[in-house]
């Protein structure tokens, strides 16, 4: 689904020049759940926007499905992530003035759609996350835990072919955190969703598939 071929990603300031990916050569196939793990600083979230296409790489070339997606123009960037990739972050990125039913509705907004449809799409997503019966909540009336699973009911709403998932598990506790990687592992194995995560626990990343290391920036293995 997903291949990186020599890929650089380079940060410049009017005094230096800092690389934070070194030459990334990286496959993920359709329906696989893969982890990307390494210290503090290493390109981890880099990486992970580099993928989602939210960032450029300086060098090399990203392909999904054998196209080449890092050339598109920004206008058609944010149609294709629109249509097939789900986000997922470790401080939810919900809005507070908005209802759960409305944050999770939000990515439809972009596509043409009547707002039934829209709204059908986002009690389907609560119901799959078991937080249907809070869709008339507010974030701020929710637990850590609730939170997550309104952020994976919005990242799912539009049947995304990949999602991407930055510490989903790291702002929760042991309990609420497993019960989100559930979800995941879940999503990934009865819908054949690909899941590329970034994490820093080593007990999530071993119940996934495959595990990416980052050091400074470079893969190790």
């Amino acid at each position: 689904m997903v291949e990186l071929k020599e890929v650089v990603k380079k940060y410049q300031t009017a005094d230096i020049e800092t690389t934070a990916l070194h030459n990334i050569n990286l496959s993920v196939q359709n329906g696989e759940f893969v982890s990307i793990m390494g210290p503090s600083g290493c390109g981890k979230s880099t990486l992970l926007n580099v993928i989602g296409l939210l960032d450029k790489p300086s060098e090399g070339k990203i392909l999904f499905n054998g196209q080449l997606a890092n050339q598109l123009s920004a206008k058609e960037l944010a149609k294709f992530r629109n249509q097939n990739i789900g986000f997922i972050f470790q401080s939810f990125h919900l809005i507070n003035d908005l209802k759960v039913i409305d944050n999770v509705e939000l990515p439809l907004i972009y596509r043409k759609m009547s707002s039934k449809d829209r709204r059908q799409l986002a009690e389907a997503s609560l119901e799959k996350v078991g937080l249907r019966n809070r869709m008339n909540h507010h974030p701020s009336q929710l637990s850590g835990g609730q939170r997550q699973r309104v952020a994976i009911a919005r990242a799912i709403v539009g049947q995304p072919k990949l999602i991407l998932a930055d510490e989903p598990t790291g702002n929760l506790d042991s309990k609420n955190g497993q019960d989100v990687m559930q979800l995941l592992i879940d999503m990934n194995q009865k819908n054949s969703t690909t899941i590329i995560m970034v994490t820093h626990d080593e007990s999530m990343a071993k119940q996934t598939e495959r595990l990416i290391r980052l050091y400074d920036g470079a893969q190790v293995y």
